[in-house]
């Protein structure tokens, strides 16, 4: 899943002409397939030059955007460890959000060791598994190609499944209560 993610990004030849400039299996994973993120691209809020031929996955990952920036991931869901206590799956929790570059979107994880809010709007579609949307007052079950708006809440994916679930996102930086 996460480490079979192809990437083709266009281009201009020197002559303007439209081109491939990069089409390779996208490296930068963290995490497993189980449970992890492979950003696909990012703007960093600057201006966007469609002839800058950087890779934009090259910098340090986080997957909270810079201010009036983006980032474009796939993110694997594993599903619940039934037998895991409160105590393991906080620190699970814990250690993956510090990896993914956003230990300090966690503010209240009283619901859920997973429960997040990011100063973002997302846009969210589930490729395939099942997951739950989990939020403050109510929760959504999701099936493949679900599209989810999420909107700076507190929120967590659960998987109540027995397979991973794969979503893409779209993370924008925004200003939010």
């Amino acid at each position: 899943m996460l480490d079979r993610i192809r990437r083709i990004v266009t281009g201009h030849d020197p002559q303007g002409r439209a081109v491939v400039v990069r089409d390779e299996i996208l490296g930068n994973r963290i995490g497993s397939n189980r449970r992890g993120v492979t950003e696909v691209w990012n703007t960093d809020g600057g201006s966007v030059d469609s002839k800058d031929a950087s890779d934009r996955v090259n910098a340090p990952f986080s997957v909270v955007p810079p201010a009036h920036g983006t980032r474009f991931i796939f993110f694997a869901v594993a599903p619940e460890d039934a037998g895991a206590s409160r105590e393991s799956e906080e620190k699970r929790a814990a250690a993956a959000f510090a990896a993914y570059g956003a230990g300090h979107v966690r503010p209240d994880t009283k619901l859920s060791p997973w429960m997040h809010k990011t100063r973002t709007v997302d846009y969210i579609i589930l490729i395939s598994g099942e997951l739950t949307l989990l939020l403050d007052g109510e929760e959504r079950d999701l099936k493949p190609f679900d599209v989810v708006i999420q909107r700076g809440t507190n929120h967590a994916w659960i998987n109540r499944g027995k397979e991973p679930a794969v979503l893409i996102g779209v993370l924008m930086d925004a200003e939010v209560s």
